[in-house]
């Protein structure tokens, strides 16, 4: 009998180690960052130092910081053209450009319709997805016109992590992952198995557990592992099959094999 269980364990643990994502180590860079943020597919990377967003490309270096504001709660530069940096300790979120001008402005503590909000991340168009703490559900909010286009029912725990692209919004909360479309609905939820964080990957999701990273298909709602050395994970990033992993001293980038 010991010798069976042996031998399930082991089949078991090989389909495990075949079904995992390949991660190929491509490049290696030298970065002194307080937070990674992101890179793109010109070679621009994002991340903070000293309270300041800074934008690095290849022949410059541009900076936004505001004092005034408190600390930086999140970055999001889904849209480059439309950066949104959230102050949670004001409540206040400022819209970008990809000069890292200032384009906008909203304090959520002087609208008429007050929102308590712990987490930003980028909608379509003029919108973001916000989370409202007072009432424990997300919002589809316009910065330009002030309005909400669109709330989800609520959740019963305490958001972690919020990530989106044009078409869908993903909630991490103490017990599920839910994935919303753009009018608020919930697409699927999974429950959460000890996940912290979570990025958007092409409409899939890339979800980070201890030092280790799971990606999460979209379409057959299967999670498999991603084949990585032992390292320790301050940020990650996903784009285009390209997984950036930050680790305080370096900024590695691996190609995903995902298909």
């Amino acid at each position: 009998m010991k010798h069976t269980l042996i031998l399930l364990y082991l089949i078991s643990f090989s389909v495990f180690a075949q079904d995992q994502i390949s991660a190929s180590l491509i490049q290696q860079d030298s970065l002194k960052a307080d937070q990674f943020i992101s890179k793109d597919n010109f070679g621009t990377v994002y991340y903070t130092n000293d309270n300041a967003l800074i934008r690095q490309t290849e022949t410059e270096q541009t900076s936004y910081s505001n004092v005034q504001l408190g600390n930086i709660t999140s970055i999001n530069t889904y849209n480059p053209l439309k950066i949104n940096v959230f102050y949670a300790d004001f409540n206040t979120l400022i819209i970008l450009d990809n000069r890292l001008a200032e384009v906008l402005k909203t304090d959520f503590n002087t609208l008429s319709d007050y929102k308590n909000v712990s987490h930003v991340t980028t909608g379509f168009d003029s919108t973001v997805w916000l989370f409202n703490q007072d009432f424990q559900y997300l919002e589809l909010f316009d910065y330009k016109t002030q309005t909400t286009r669109y709330k989800t029912i609520p959740v019963a725990s305490k958001p972690l992590a919020l990530t989106s692209n044009y078409n869908y919004c993903w909630l991490l909360t103490e017990d599920y992952l839910y994935c919303y479309n753009y009018f608020g609905s919930v697409i699927y939820k999974i429950k959460n198995e000890g996940y912290t964080n979570i990025k958007e990957a092409n409409e899939n999701i890339v979800l980070q557990k201890e030092n280790m990273l799971l990606f999460y298909n979209h379409k057959t709602k299967t999670l498999q592992p991603i084949a990585l050395s032992n390292m320790l994970i301050s940020q990650f990033f996903v784009t285009n099959q390209i997984l950036y992993i930050y680790t305080r001293k370096a900024l590695y980038q691996y190609q995903l094999k995902t298909d």
